[in-house]
């Protein structure tokens, strides 16, 4: 039976640190969340990152916009933010209606309060093994190994998931602790076979159940990062978490496991930039 990887205490030792930090400054530490339209689940997530930045101190603030507003409005705010002095992290959330280009918000804000990570200035420094501020959910999977003593180097360590948020930058920080990286996705061929071969197993796909337990070496390490939302509606992950817990040597759960880490690392990285440009 596999050991649990509890996110939600070792999210909670990580926002203790940040508070027990911004405690220390001569000022507090500004975050923006801007929210555009009224999606419930995005609602949900930016409240409950509102909350948590408050806790530990911060000047947290939600601009909420109409779904209809437009995209030259949208970068008027974010033109704003950039050049207020008292904010020191920006968060766009994700996903955009549709009349909005994302990638065209995403490289206006300033590369330098990007908690999120995803301005193309910081994901080069990634991609070039110099990070500056890291990609919130990638960021906070290597913590959840760390804490539970999973040491990447020399192992081999598969990535269920290609996206830009979370796939492709968790290669990078792998990559960078010494794994041998192997990048999987919907077009691999015998994906089951694929994921069998690896000592760290990252589930990232939006796909619930998809990964069962036949698929996973045995005392493999699962970090499961899908959040999905079930027909009785409850929450499930990309990994049957029934099936794989008797194989896998250590796994993560759904809920409690990835998600608190992703808030406890947006405030770490807010913290980092808040230093980055005020000392």
């Amino acid at each position: 039976m596999a050991r649990l990887i509890d996110g939600k205490a070792i999210a909670a030792t990580l926002r203790a640190e940040v508070a027990a930090r911004a405690a220390h400054l001569s000022y507090r530490p500004g975050l923006v969340v801007v929210l555009v339209g009224e999606d419930a689940a995005s609602s949900v997530y930016v409240r409950n990152k509102d909350r948590a930045a408050t806790a530990v101190g911060f000047d947290s603030r939600t601009i909420k916009l109409a779904a209809a507003t437009s995209e030259p409005e949208l970068l008027a705010v974010i033109e704003g933010l950039n050049n207020d002095q008292e904010v020191d992290g920006i968060l766009v959330q994700l996903p955009l209606p549709p009349h909005i280009a994302t990638e065209a918000i995403i490289r206006a804000i300033d590369p330098a309060k990007d908690v999120d990570g995803f301005h193309p200035e910081n994901v080069a420094a990634l991609a070039l093994g110099k990070p500056r501020l890291v990609p919130c959910t990638p960021r906070g999977v290597m913590l959840l190994l760390g804490a539970a003593g999973i040491d990447p180097r020399g192992a081999r360590a598969t990535v269920l998931g290609r996206s830009n948020i979370v796939g492709r930058p968790l290669a990078a920080l792998l990559l960078a602790a010494d794994a041998t990286v192997t990048i999987a996705h919907s077009r691999t061929r015998d994906l089951a076979a694929e994921c069998r071969r690896a000592d760290i197993l990252i589930a990232a796909v939006g796909r619930p159940g998809l990964v069962q337990g036949s698929w996973i070496a045995p005392g493999a390490t699962i970090i499961d990062v899908g959040i999905n939302r079930a027909p009785d509606g409850t929450l499930v992950g990309d990994v049957d978490f029934a099936s794989a817990i008797t194989v896998a040597g250590a796994i993560t759960p759904v809920p409690g496991g990835v998600g608190p880490m992703t808030i406890a690392c947006l405030l770490d990285n807010t913290l980092l930039a808040a230093a980055a440009r005020r000392g």
